[in-house]
């Protein structure tokens, strides 16, 4: 066989396990695949057209589970990230007791259960937290993997996989027997288990508004982002209106759906479904260039004499417009005609000029002359608050914030202004959760790190402004441009770098 015919095979392998088990591969990744290819041809005894054929035909059940147990990692242990469990014991369970009141009637699922720890913790904490009799209550644990469903089934597990279970709670419902750790048989017949493929739409599983919380952790992150979308909606569709969505700490909705909320408690990020369905808002996709500032301070010296960054973006912005030379400003376009006229409805050509030029007042003026019905667009609300937060309108950039959240909830730059907006009214704990909801929403979003760190170095905590600061200097080197013309504050990349530097040096850290 030539290398040209083999690589087309293992690519050919590559893109029926996507379809068929949503999992993506990268390119690097092929050498990978190609070892597991010929493997499972040699274990099948078919030739490789026909054990490909069959894969893409779906008759080869059995052959499919086999490549689930070699691609899959089900590594996973009772109380894993334990602050989403004390969510679900303190936030969920009251919450939807008080929705099924009427009802009496509570539906979990554990959505790529692997060994079942999970939906087990999850039983646990029902028996712990709601011992009501007169509840039907069930708990649905799924998985692809035939031969880790069989082992929660079987409800024993190693001390390894108790590592985080309080030690009152070993005790209550687990029993030693050799080198196992027996389940308690009132919490394991309180699960059922089945083999369900989560890219596969199987209505027995994903019935309408039938489950008051799932939890999909860390499964997502491995999908290609057409199975990932099409899991989130399932997610939705099976979620009772109000109902919670737990997922890993590396994965968010952002890009993948509008229909919920996000909270951020008890030091940790989970979503509840809207009680209406929105429609998705677009992103901002404007394109936009590097800007350069031509204030004669230096940046590291604005802030070192301001109090705040948003006092350092105001300080600067003045000191710029002050050196510009009026002549040169672009003029801005009649108010009485309809920017519609020049390009397409909402031409955000001219405002972004302007910003490029850090002319914050002139943009805004431009933004504001728009039609009333732009109100609604989350391009044009994403500007209008950038703007007016630079040019130190704090109040009306945060109430123009909150107007895009209720569009677009899960709008990282909104929370990002919201974060100075919070700052410049001394509300400093406001300020740090929305740049750490920003940085959930988007981690290579470098400017929430950059306050972040700023944040904590005035609060004199050196160990999380070195870390934040850390971060923030590694994200602004491959931070995309248009994103720090938007939100840069109107400074350049090196600017921002150097400030990070600084910064970094002044709170005892290496840049």
């Amino acid at each position: 066989m030539s290398v040209a015919s083999e690589a087309c095979e293992v690519d050919r392998f590559r893109n029926i396990v996507e379809r068929r088990l949503g999992l993506q591969f990268e390119d690097a990744k092929l050498g990978f695949l190609g070892d597991l290819l010929r493997q499972r041809i040699s274990a099948n005894g078919h030739a490789c057209e026909i054990y490909l054929g069959n894969l893409e035909g779906g008759v080869s059940p059995n052959e499919l589970n086999a490549l689930v147990q070699e691609l899959t990692v089900p590594e996973t242990y009772f109380f894993r990230n334990m602050d989403q469990f004390r969510v679900f014991s303190e936030v969920v369970l009251p919450s939807r007791l008080r929705a099924q009141e009427s009802y009496k009637q509570l539906r979990f699922l554990s959505a790529a259960c692997a060994s079942g720890e999970e939906a087990y913790t999850l039983a646990i904490l029902l028996r712990e937290v709601s011992a009501d009799p007169s509840w039907d209550v069930s708990i649905l644990g799924i998985d692809v993997n035939h031969a880790v469903l069989e082992k929660a089934l079987r409800a024993r597990y190693s001390t390894w996989a108790l590592r985080e279970t309080p030690l009152a709670v070993q005790r209550r419902w687990f029993r030693s027997e050799g080198r196992e750790m027996v389940l308690d048989e009132t919490i394991r017949t309180s699960v059922h288990f089945e083999a369900h493929n989560l890219v596969e739409d199987d209505p027995g599983v994903w019935q309408p508004e039938t489950y008051d919380a799932i939890f999909c952790r860390n499964v997502i992150m491995y999908f290609t982002q057409e199975a990932s979308k099409a899991v989130v909606a399932r997610l939705t569709r099976a979620l009772a209106p109000g109902g919670y969505l737990f997922l890993g700490h590396a994965e968010t909705l952002r890009g993948l759906s509008h229909d919920f909320h996000l909270h951020h408690t008890h030091g940790t990020f989970y979503y509840q479904r809207k009680e209406g369905t929105d429609q998705a808002a677009k992103r901002f996709s404007t394109g936009m260039v590097t800007v350069s500032t031509n204030a004669s301070t230096t940046l590291a010296t604005i802030v070192d004499e301001s109090s705040t960054w948003i006092d350092a973006i105001c300080t600067a912005t003045e000191r710029v417009q002050a050196l510009t030379v009026a002549p040169k400003q672009p003029s801005l376009p009649d108010r009485s005609v309809s920017l519609a006229h020049a390009g397409p409805r909402w031409d955000l050509c001219i405002p972004l000029d302007l910003l490029r030029t850090e002319q914050f007042t002139e943009a805004l003026d431009v933004v504001q002359a728009l039609p009333p019905e732009s109100a609604h667009d989350p391009d044009v609300l994403l500007l209008q608050a950038v703007l007016l937060a630079h040019s130190g309108q704090l109040a009306p950039a945060e109430d123009v914030c909150r107007r895009l959240l209720k569009i677009d909830e899960l709008n990282s730059g909104a929370h990002y202004v919201l974060a100075l907006c919070r700052e410049g009214a001394r509300d400093q704990s406001a300020a740090a959760n929305h740049d750490q909801v920003a940085v959930y929403l988007d981690p290579a979003f470098a400017m929430p790190r950059l306050h972040l760190g700023l944040l904590a170095r005035r609060a004199g905590d050196s160990d999380n402004a070195r870390r934040e600061l850390g971060q923030a200097l590694a994200l602004l080197q491959r931070e995309d441009a248009s994103r720090l013309l938007l939100f840069g504050g109107g400074f350049n990349r090196e600017a921002l770098l150097g400030l990070c530097r600084a910064e970094l040096i002044a709170c005892g850290g290496k840049p």
